[in-house]
């Protein structure tokens, strides 16, 4: 059979063709008025990404991971204390951070799979009272949860605490509302709802975290906010930027633009919800309890071997999913659905499910799943907490 790749992981995500081409066309220089005008364009559009007028979004060459370490080096002191929301892989990955410069956590324990208890917030915050920075995650990408941002803002507020919201997963699929939830400081990734290759990360930064960026006295010279917030004013960098991935960018965002924000979160919404419906109708069991719509996590059924599931998928179909991390690994499969996808995507991959799973000796109904995704996305069903969500201010 004639291999075509899909990727369904979480990272990196497909490409648009639009993308692909502004990345190959000829190399300018960064200190032009060309590239100067790109910085200036992206200002209004990375704002409206994050649902932000207050603050301004910093570009980093790098990993999310890469605005995640920014973080801790400019928000604290050597003196502070940082609470630290758990619950996978990446949202430990804010104690890892912390540990490397010498910051002390106290944690919020939460089970694998479950999504954090606001209660347990306020809690973790009433017995330590002199944290400095709550840093949680939207979406985690480890465990398929989402984490309720909004709601956990609101407990962060009655402290003297800022909130620090991994969103690497979460903007361009979930709504994030930074000036209207109270949120601080967030960042993401540009291989996931943005759309285009990694190598850049996007750091929002609203005025209310200023003064502790002033204050902090933690290493820093590539991560210092101060620079980019200088620069920024002069529609440039203070370092030599990823020149083709800010254009990719550019082009990426005028397409979420053109689709508009909440028709994004929608789509994904009803993507999610397809891709669920029918991994249920397969007899499969989810494994969040809150999923997020970026990707369904899959509880492996008894018997199955994940990683020979996968590996044949993707060496004899094409077919990229994602196996658990760590202490999941061979307990869960994972299916993205984010970025640049659409309905027969999602059939694509249910398919892709349906095929494995049967040649792996599953008792599975071929077809089964396809129907069942095709109805869902047929009569455009949505999880009924998205129907609920705001729309966006308008850019």
């Amino acid at each position: 059979m004639l291999k075509k790749p899909i990727l369904f992981t979480p990272g990196p995500t497909p490409i648009p063709p639009e993308v692909s081409l502004a990345e190959a066309t000829p190399m300018i220089h960064h200190r032009t008025p060309e590239f100067s005008r790109i910085i200036y364009e992206l200002k209004d559009d990375l704002k409206h990404l994050f649902q932000t007028q207050e603050g301004e979004v910093y570009t980093f060459s790098s990993s999310g991971t890469g605005a995640m370490e920014a973080c801790v080096a400019n928000l604290l002191t050597k003196k502070d204390k940082a609470l630290v929301i758990l619950g996978g892989k990446f949202a430990e990955r804010w104690v890892e951070l912390c540990e490397a410069y010498g910051v002390k956590t106290a944690t919020v324990d939460v089970k694998y799979g479950e999504a954090v208890e606001p209660a347990a917030v306020e809690e973790a915050l009433k017995k330590n009272k002199d944290i400095k920075v709550v840093f949680a995650t939207q979406c985690e990408t480890s465990t398929g949860v989402l984490h309720d941002i909004e709601s956990i803002a609101k407990v962060v507020k009655k402290y003297s605490a800022l909130l620090v919201v991994d969103a690497i997963t979460g903007v361009g699929v979930h709504p994030l509302l930074m000036d209207a939830w109270g949120v601080d400081v967030a960042v993401t990734g540009s291989q996931k709802g943005c759309m285009i290759p990694p190598g850049l990360a996007l750091l929002a930064v609203r005025p209310t975290a200023w003064e502790a960026i002033e204050k902090a006295d933690l290493p820093r010279y590539y991560w210092d906010l101060r620079k980019m917030r200088d620069t920024l004013k002069k529609d440039t960098t203070p370092f030599t930027p990823a020149i083709s991935l800010v254009r990719a960018l550019k082009v990426a965002v005028d397409m979420i633009k053109k689709e508009g924000l909440e028709n994004v979160w929608q789509r994904h919404a009803h993507m999610a919800h397809a891709t669920r419906e029918a991994v249920k109708a397969l007899g499969l069991e989810l494994y969040a309890q809150r999923p997020c719509n970026i990707l369904t996590a899959v509880k492996a059924p008894k018997g199955l071997d994940v990683e020979a599931f996968l590996k044949r998928l993707k060496n004899e179909y094409g077919i990229w999913f994602a196996e658990g991390q760590e202490e999941m690994k061979g307990k869960i499969f994972r299916i993205a659905h984010v970025g640049y996808m659409n309905d027969f995507d999602i059939l694509t991959a249910v398919s892709a499910v349906e095929r494995g799973l049967y040649e792996a000796g599953y008792p599975v109904e071929i077809g089964k799943g396809v129907a069942t995704a095709q109805k869902c996305l047929l009569k455009g069903e949505i999880p009924k907490e998205a129907k609920k969500k705001p729309v966006p201010a308008p850019l």
